[in-house]
């Protein structure tokens, strides 16, 4: 009896074995598969929900605060002429409003910002068909642009001398129906008493693909709520513009600005000439000397009398789109405020819209051997 009873007892603590490591196997299976999904997730730019949040700059009385949904700018509070400090960008209160978004507040877009005619572009003869999200056109990325995913936070020192937050995005091959995998950065940097610097790298990093990105804040340096921007005097230093069609994609032409309503070459009241317009401004200036791609210029300078506050805008790159909030109505903001037309403006550096079906414009691609490089400098002052 004991010859039999020994033999079944090794199997069956055999058997236990090998249930345990069946078990095991299982647990490092699970484990592996949600670490490779978490991998993945994170490889293409994505996080949880939950990691969503808001992170401040802060320097002085300059504080600036962002969320990395669209690596946005959520609000930026600088002192008036009296020392008065007063939120100059409109947004919302809640995150939630920032998903739900349509107007682009304070996003980066991409990955190509402004309008691609027919949603469609041929690369080294090749057909790329796009997704159209404004009729039969493609703007600012699609449906689903970088100002509408979940950028990661890779670092975040919120004060010191430079305080610094840096966003990276990976938008993988395919994505809204452009080519190639791409790696994206936005570096904000307070370099300055009341300045910040904004710098954008994008990387090719296996296909030629189109990169043009733009930071979509809107300005009312009055205050988010003090009402239009009509009376603010705007210099822009561009002396022509991309001249569009009725869906405002361009022509491929360049006329000069100088006596018609988009002459802003000495500063102007935004609102003197806009009457002459269907709805307003929403046009890209071809900024003077703007072939020279690495060297800083200025693009536009914004005086909000009331408050005494200006905004000098600097970039590399060639154009500056403005944009004079046209299609803003009844829209519910910070604190309860009601956003209508005109109620702030953008000024959107970048390559020319639909470059990629103009060969006359400046070229928007970026190879694996030539990455793109994008700086904004915004200095705010009083006078």
């Amino acid at each position: 009896m004991l010859l039999f009873i020994r033999p079944v007892k090794q199997i069956w603590r055999r058997a236990r074995f090998l249930h345990s490591l069946a078990n095991m196997a299982k647990f490092f299976l699970a484990l592996f598969c949600v670490v490779a999904l978490a991998v993945f997730g994170f490889a293409n730019g994505y996080e949880k929900k939950g990691e969503i949040g808001i992170f401040e700059l802060k320097r002085g009385d300059f504080s600036v605060k962002f969320t990395n949904w669209g690596a946005t700018i959520v609000s930026l509070l600088v002192p008036d002429k009296h020392g008065k400090l007063d939120d100059v960008v409109l947004g919302y209160d809640s995150i939630q409003e920032y998903q739900n978004d349509t107007a682009y507040f304070g996003s980066i877009v991409g990955r190509v910002a402004n309008r691609i005619g027919g949603a469609k572009f041929t690369l080294d003869g090749v057909l790329y068909k796009l997704i159209a999200n404004e009729g039969n056109n493609t703007l600012h990325g699609g449906t689903r642009g970088f100002s509408d995913v979940v950028w990661k936070v890779t670092k975040y020192q919120k004060d010191g001398s430079s305080p610094q937050i840096v966003f990276s995005y990976r938008s993988f091959d395919g994505e809204e129906g452009f080519p190639g995998d791409l790696l994206v950065t936005a570096t904000y940097t307070l370099i300055a008493n009341n300045q910040l610097k904004l710098t954008m790298h994008a990387k090719a990093l296996n296909k030629p693909t189109p990169v043009n990105l733009a930071q979509h804040t809107y300005w009312n340096l009055g205050g988010h709520n003090s009402g239009d921007i009509l009376s603010n005097h705007l210099q822009i230093f561009g002396s022509r513009i991309t001249v569009v069609d009725h869906n405002l994609i361009p022509t491929g032409k360049l006329e000069p600005v100088k006596g018609t309503p988009f002459d802003f070459l000495k500063p102007r009241m935004v609102g003197s000439r806009i009457n002459k317009l269907p709805k307003g401004y929403d046009i890209n200036y071809a900024l003077d000397d703007g072939t020279r791609e690495h060297k800083l210029k200025k693009a536009a300078v914004v005086h909000d009398k009331k408050s005494g506050r200006m905004l000098e805008l600097s970039t590399n790159v060639p154009g500056v789109q403005l944009y004079t909030g046209n299609y803003i109505k009844d829209v519910k903001g910070k604190g309860g405020f009601v956003y209508q037309a005109h109620a702030a403006l953008c000024l959107e550096t970048q390559g020319f819209p639909d470059a990629v079906n103009h060969h006359n414009f400046p070229s928007t691609i970026v190879t694996p051997k030539k990455p793109y490089k994008h700086i904004m400098l915004f200095k705010f002052s009083t006078k």
